[in-house]
């Protein structure tokens, strides 16, 4: 009997611990499926946070705008009104005066025809402006109507133009990215993404006002300047001359390394003057700050971090224009860089593949 008892005990602590063994894997997987979930719903709070930190800052704004327009709304009713009643006394003496020829006031027909004169000189000025009649810097080889860009205007005393030089921008594709990696520089240069990146900048630095001054960058892990070298400076437009050499300067340069967004953004800010225009050409966030990161990886909701950083560090009345070719693998750099344009007063685009 002993013997036999002690068999069955045996058994059943067997079974025992093979349901506490199964109850263990199951729960560990339970707790790696629960972490990724979790991490995935962080990353989507973050990016929420985000934009409703950029919706309270544009309500804000707006509520402000109203009310300043609701006052200048009131002052010219207030203004009309005066201005109603000084008709009307100004009429009635004019009735009891005698009619001097000599001291004539202008009549409803001289001053619509002024009006007129006005309007037609003001629609010649357009005419020209658009044209650019003896005023474009460079000439742009092609065929067709360029002015793909719409809503882009170059405008602006000092103009800044920031091109990131880093290496997701010789291909859309991660893929062909890490590929063209160990490629010679000349291949690297000739990549597609990059020329209509470099072609881009040829197209802005042609509308550059004659009047301007410019400063072109380059930046991937560090910050470069092309129109001068060494250290970061207004250069005059004037006839062009400057203007031609940086954009060769540019034609010289590799894509390689991170991003680091905020160098660039430190080195205009500490510009004197500040710019008056920002035109960013990029295709993705930002995978570094001021210095290289320890690890090779980085994940969306970190490059959004940086991201925020560097957006600190540029005053909010600069506008900052955003001329952005996609990079896959980051979803959350088309709304980052919007906001960031919105924010600013400038403008945001994807120009189409077969631009320029």
């Amino acid at each position: 009997m002993d013997g036999a008892s002690l068999s069955f005990l045996d058994v059943m602590s067997c079974g025992f611990g093979a349901v506490v063994l199964l109850y263990l894997i199951i729960n560990h997987n339970t707790e790696k499926i629960g972490q990724i979930v979790n991490q995935e719903l962080l990353a989507a709070l973050r990016v929420l946070d985000y934009q409703v930190l950029e919706g309270e800052k544009d309500l804000a704004e707006m509520v402000k705008k109203v009310d300043e327009t609701k006052r200048k709304i009131e002052i010219a009713e207030r203004q009309l009104i005066a201005d109603k009643d000084q008709l009307e006394k100004q009429s009635d003496t004019d009735e009891e005066k005698p009619h001097d020829s000599a001291a004539k006031e202008p009549t409803l027909d001289d001053l619509k025809f002024e009006v007129e004169s006005m309007e037609k000189d003001v629609k010649r000025l357009r005419a020209a402006e658009e044209a650019n009649e003896g005023g474009r810097l460079l000439r742009i080889q092609g065929e067709g109507n360029r002015q793909y860009l719409t809503g882009l205007r170059i405008g602006g005393r000092n103009i800044a133009i920031a091109i990131d030089g880093s290496a997701s921008m010789m291909d859309p594709s991660i893929v062909n990215v890490l590929r063209r990696r160990y490629q010679s520089d000349a291949a690297k240069r000739a990549a597609p993404k990059w020329n209509r990146a470099v072609r881009t900048v040829d197209w802005l630095a042609a509308q550059l006002p004659l009047d301007s001054n410019f400063q072109l960058i380059v930046f991937n892990d560090k910050s470069t300047s092309l129109s001068t070298p060494g250290k970061y400076e207004w250069t005059p437009v004037g006839d062009g001359r400057d203007v031609r050499a940086s954009l060769e300067r540019l034609r010289e340069h590799v894509p390689n390394e991170g991003t680091s967004l905020e160098n660039v953004l430190l080195e205009l800010r500490n510009m004197k003057p500040m710019p008056d225009n920002v035109y960013l050409i990029t295709d993705s966030l930002p995978t570094m700050g001021l210095d290289k990161p320890r690890s090779s990886t980085i994940t969306g909701e970190k490059r959004l971090e940086l991201f925020r950083d560097a957006r600190q560090k540029m005053p909010n009345n600069i506008p900052i224009n955003v001329i952005m070719f996609p990079m896959e693998g980051d979803p959350f750099a088309a709304g980052a860089f919007w906001n960031l344009a919105r924010a600013t007063g400038g403008a945001f685009m994807s120009p189409s593949k077969d631009w320029p």
